[in-house]
């Protein structure tokens, strides 16, 4: 697999394709993902070189398609929360069990300063790779949804 990493400091380089890769991971995420828009947003987070945002976009390639991607956003909140947040990782529907969501959980991992969170529904298959590379689950997470 070939990853190609895209973050503020890269986002002028040609092959990136947000459309495509906000697609990729639209379809892929299935019932665990969220709106287009809201995938896009996290991207444009994730690459802007604003004071208080940042992160990466990593994608994977197999004979140049896209078998997965990750969007890490930065929380800007070093030192009480964690300054990362995983917010979206995705595999193709037909590359899944073959270890692209581990090569590039680990290549995400490998390519961010500071903690990593995310979340993860209970009966989310990924729970596992996330567990098996190292991530722990010391907190009840509660939201107020106004």
């Amino acid at each position: 697999m070939e990853f190609r990493k895209y973050d503020k400091d890269s986002i002028n380089n040609n092959e990136y394709n947000k459309s495509e890769i906000s697609n990729f991971l639209f379809t892929h995420l299935e019932k665990y993902g969220d709106k287009l828009e809201s995938i896009e947003k996290a991207m444009d987070y994730a690459v802007s070189d604003e004071l208080g945002k940042g992160g990466l976009v990593l994608v994977g390639y197999n004979s140049d398609k896209i078998v997965g991607a990750v969007i890490i956003n930065k929380t800007g909140m070093s030192g009480y929360i964690p300054e990362n947040i995983l917010v979206y990782i995705a595999v193709h529907s037909d590359a899944r069990g073959k270890g692209y969501g581990k090569k590039l959980m680990e290549k995400a991992i490998s390519e961010t300063e500071g903690d990593i969170a995310l979340h993860v529904e209970a009966n989310n298959p990924a729970k596992k790779l996330y567990e098996k590379l190292g991530f722990t689950n010391p907190y009840l997470e509660m939201r107020l949804k106004k």
